[in-house]
Formats: C-alpha cells, sequence, structure tokens
C-alpha cells in the first residue's frame, strides 16, 4: 500500500536519495563556496548516487517580485549553510537556469522554504493559509511557465514547521500537532490543490512524540520528518551546546565533548535514534502516509573545522539509513545534513555515499 502510495505521488520507480541544497545553491556561489559551479556540483552529485535534490525555492521573494535583487540577512555566522554575511540574491534567471541543469543531470528538485529574511522582510506580509498557498500558487506557475513543472518532486510549504525560526510571520509558539497548526496547514493545502492537484505536499517537521500518532494528517500527500540523535537522546546538553548561531560558544563544547561523550555511551546514543526511526515508521503505518526524510540521522550541526572528526558521524548516519531502509516506509531520503560540496569532510567520501544511495534505491 505504502509503495503503491508512494510511487503514484512521485512518480519514480524506486525511493530516491536526495540531497539537501537548501538556500547554498544560490547563497554560495563565490569560489570555493561549493555551488559556484552548479554543472560541477550536480555531476558530483550524480556520480555519489543522489537523484534528487532539496532547495529553497525563495516563494515569497519570488511571488513578490521575480525581477528584483533582495538582500538578504544572515541566518548564521557558525554554520555553513547559505552565506555567513549579508548576501544579494535574484531569482528570474538563477531559479530557471539551476532547474534546468538539475533536469539535464536526471536530478528531481524537492521546493522547500526556510523563508530567507530580506531587509524589508517581506515574509511577514504572509498573514493567513491562503497568502501562504499563493505564494507557491504563483512560484509554481513561474516554474511551469518556463516548462519545468514536470520536473518537481514536491512542494515543502516550510521548512520545519511551525518553528518561529522559519515561520516568524506566524507570530506565536505553537506544535506541529496542535489545532492552530493543523488548520493553518488544511487551509493551505486546500488552496493550493485547487490549482496543482498532482504536486504531493507537505510541511516539514522536526518531532518525536508519539502525539504525532494521533494527529489528523489527512491533508498531506506524505509525512517529512527531520531527526537527528540529539534531538532524541539529549546528547547536545549533554555536550553543551545549544544552536548557537553567532558566536562559537557551541561549537567550543562539540569539539572538547562530542565524539567523546557519543562513544563513552554508544549503546544508548545508537538506540535512541533507532527507536526514533521506528516511530516515525509507526507514525507512517497508522496514517497510511509515506515518509520523506531529508535532514537526518547523526547530529544536527557540524562542519569541517579543527577537532571535529567526521568518522562517528559518517558511522552513525550509516545506522540511520540502515534502519530507516528496513522499515520500508520511506519513499525518500537523506544521508545526513551534510550532503553538499562545502562540507568536504563528508563530500570526500565518495564510495560511502554510493554505498548509502545504492541502499536507499534498492
Amino acid at each position: 500500500m505504502l509503495k503503491e502510495t508512494a510511487k503514484r505521488l512521485f512518480k519514480t520507480d524506486v525511493p530516491f536519495a536526495i540531497a539537501m541544497w537548501d538556500f547554498s545553491w544560490l547563497e554560495r556561489r563565490w569560489p570555493g563556496g561549493g555551488y559556484d559551479n552548479w554543472d560541477k556540483a550536480l555531476n558530483e552529485l550524480v556520480e555519489r548516487g543522489y537523484n534528487a535534490v532539496r532547495i529553497e525555492a525563495y516563494p515569497h521573494l519570488v511571488s513578490k517580485d521575480l525581477k528584483r535583487e533582495w538582500t538578504l540577512n544572515p541566518v548564521w555566522t557558525t554554520q555553513d549553510w547559505g552565506a555567513s554575511e549579508e548576501t544579494t540574491v535574484c531569482l528570474k534567471d538563477t531559479l530557471r537556469t539551476f532547474l534546468r541543469c538539475a533536469r539535464e543531470h536526471n536530478i528531481m528538485v524537492g521546493l522547500s522554504t526556510w523563508f530567507r529574511q530580506d531587509k524589508g522582510h517581506v515574509e511577514m506580509e504572509i498573514r493567513t493559509p491562503e497568502t501562504h498557498a499563493e505564494i507557491w500558487i504563483k512560484t509554481l506557475d513561474y516554474i511551469k511557465e518556463m516548462g519545468e513543472l514536470d520536473n518537481i518532486l514536491y512542494v515543502d510549504f516550510c521548512n520545519e514547521w511551525p518553528l518561529l525560526d522559519w515561520a516568524p510571520f506566524l507570530g506565536e509558539r505553537f506544535t506541529f500537532c496542535d489545532e492552530k497548526s493543523i488548520s493553518w496547514m488544511k487551509r493551505a493545502t486546500d488552496e493550493l490543490k485547487k490549482h496543482y492537484p498532482d504536486i504531493p505536499v507537505t510541511f516539514s517537521c522536526v518531532g518525536n512524540s508519539r502525539t504525532l500518532l494521533d494527529m489528523d494528517v489527512s491533508c498531506l500527500d506524505f509525512l517529512e520528518p527531520h531527526i537527528w540523535m540529539p534531538t532524541v537522546s539529549g546528547f547536545y546538553k549533554k555536550i553543551g551546546y545549544n544552536y548557537e548561531r553567532f558566536d562559537d560558544t557551541g561549537y567550543e563544547n562539540l569539539v572538547m565533548n562530542g565524539e567523546k561523550e557519543y562513544l563513552s555511551n554508544k549503546e544508548y546514543y545508537d538506540k535512541c535514534l533507532v527507536d526514533g526511526i521506528q516511530l516515525l515508521a509507526e507514525w507512517s503505518h497508522k496514517s497510511g502516509k509515506p515518509l520523506v526524510t531529508t535532514e537526518c540521522w547523526a547530529i544536527v550541526d557540524y562542519k569541517d573545522m579543527p577537532g571535529l572528526s567526521w568518522d562517528w558521524v559518517i558511522e552513525l548516519n550509516r545506522l540511520g539509513v540502515e534502519t530507516a531502509v528496513s522499515t520500508a516506509c520511506w519513499a525518500g531520503m537523506a544521508t545526513s545534513n551534510f550532503c553538499g560540496p562545502q562540507f568536504k569532510g563528508m563530500w570526500s567520501r565518495i564510495e560511502w555515499h554510493k554505498e548509502m544511495t545504492g541502499m536507499i534505491k534498492k
């Protein structure tokens, strides 16, 4: 049942191995940023066995003014996703060029948004579920006009809904399972489906509570949960990492304590990840919805840095992939958060990527 549903939704005979290129695909285009040459980056992605990519589509900016140059504030200085300084982007030609390049490499494209904040805070103009749907409808209209709609894998209305980090226009905190969240999702997806009934839609989320099992997800074509060992185990609290965005305290603690803490209690942390994945598989079975996970497994934040080894992260990612594959509930999945050319320690493990993507697609 799930396999047939996934095949119908995504029009692919095999599960897809997907890389998260977020807003990095456009905002890291300087020499050495990893995405200055899309043809090269996509060639390398294919070499590693991936057949899909998830990107920031900037729907609020596309729908507001496709031709305008937008000045974006940095999300952080500590991470290697996107630009760590103020940057300027224009979507008119860049989105078209990237989508065409992806098609030429037989890479399907999942569209998402982190609602990147510009100087004028256009994202704050989203006041209702209907306006949330409208920006996506206009973006899909543009993609359809350029002839690239048939290579769009899905639309994720908002990254990790309803976190205020990525949906600041909500103005109040509530959880994915709250009635306010469910109502918003239903109204937004209903509106988009009037125009694009064949595009699979979802709201990605972070969470691993059994509350998920009883929520109404009928408006979602598939489920896109993000899961990592730290979010289901208390690991970050133990090592002193608090998602610092603009200072190095968290990474200093990660260098000092991360690998050591994991290896000292490996059996416990591995079990937490496995149990979390099994809960998501249970959610899939109970809801009848296939899973797609594009951010996952070992650790949320990491990068090339003195004192940070990729070895333990890579092996923990292996455990995540193997466990998820064994459930047969995933229509597509990533191998980690770090499957992009800017993460050289991960990107360089070509044979590892081939092994993982082969497992996913098989």
